[in-house]
């Protein structure tokens, strides 16, 4: 017989203040409905060891709108901690530090009058460098001044090809620009032309349970936002899981459904959540106010 723990009453109440069922809670969570009530009643001893008991907190906490760190900081003595397993034997055994040999001790004593004197010679060759460096100029600039003073001829051959080579740059420049913009027309006019009108509507609404039908488009692109942190799982209509997790705020998940018939997007917190269809904002027929927990699906025919 287990009586429930002081977390495992919050987490209850919060879950019954949502509206939430154990079976409801499972479909959110994917967590079996066995475990939930361990958890709630304190009884982490079925779990399969102490790691799940934690991530399985931490995902109903997620799922009705607590924060897992909060949780655990309040009820850290409820809650098993996964730092307590002993570590391996032989992680004991290990040496944590080794002896210098004593060849190895005289040649560090030594290193850093060797670095000195490497340093020295160093200087020594960068300063002879500059110096012939400079000699070599000096004496460049001596022969120059000797030579006599010489008359350079005016080349107009070379000023015309300048500017006939500069007309030439831009024509160029000006014909690449033309045919860019003309490039750019050709593949807007072409979006334009295979741009279809889609049609985004309900077919039918009950409880936390909508219906939507997206016809007259080729493609199916959904996109899940964040305007909190909501739990979201999204699966295809065969069931097979694409996302499951909680979306931080302003951030989004995107999943190309273009090859699919069908999308369901289960939310934990839906005045949090924002969906769109094709850049389409989808207009929830359930007020998410009144119903935070919905199960929306989107059934896709493909324009031919």
């Amino acid at each position: 017989m287990f009586y429930l723990t002081e977390l495992g009453n919050r987490l209850k109440e919060t879950r019954e203040a949502k509206g939430l069922t154990l079976d409801d809670l499972q479909e959110l969570t994917k967590i079996q409905k066995r475990y939930l009530v361990g958890i709630e009643e304190g009884n982490y001893s079925m779990m399969p060891g102490k790691f799940y008991v934690r991530a399985f907190i931490k995902q109903y906490c997620e799922a009705v709108g607590l924060d897992p760190d909060e949780i655990f900081e309040e009820f850290k003595s409820d809650v098993p901690s996964v730092y307590s397993e002993e570590l391996p034997e032989q992680l004991s055994r290990v040496q944590t530090r080794k002896t210098i040999p004593a060849k190895d001790s005289k040649f560090v004593e030594m290193l850093p009058k060797i670095l000195g004197v490497i340093v020295v010679i160093g200087v020594a060759i960068l300063i002879w460098v500059l110096v012939s460096n400079s000699m070599s100029k000096s004496n460049d600039s001596d022969k120059k001044s000797d030579k006599p003073n010489e008359v350079v001829g005016y080349n107009e051959s070379n000023e015309f090809n300048e500017k006939e080579e500069k007309v030439d740059k831009d024509q160029k420049e000006e014909t690449d620009t033309a045919d860019k913009k003309d490039k750019d027309n050709a593949v807007e006019e072409e979006k334009e032309e295979e741009k279809i009108e889609q049609d985004l509507t309900v077919v039918s609404s009950s409880g936390k349970n909508s219906t939507y039908e997206l016809k007259g488009s080729d493609t199916f692109k959904l996109k899940v936002s964040s305007k909190g942190s909501p739990w979201v799982g999204i699966t295809n209509g065969e069931g097979k899981l694409l996302f499951q997790g909680t979306i931080k705020e302003n951030e989004s998940e995107e999943i190309d459904f273009t090859e699919e018939k069908e999308a369901v997007i289960n939310i934990g917190r839906a005045n949090e959540t924002e969906i769109f269809v094709n850049d389409e904002k989808l207009e929830y027929t359930i007020s998410p106010n009144d119903m935070t927990t919905q199960l929306v699906t989107i059934q896709f025919t493909k324009a031919e």
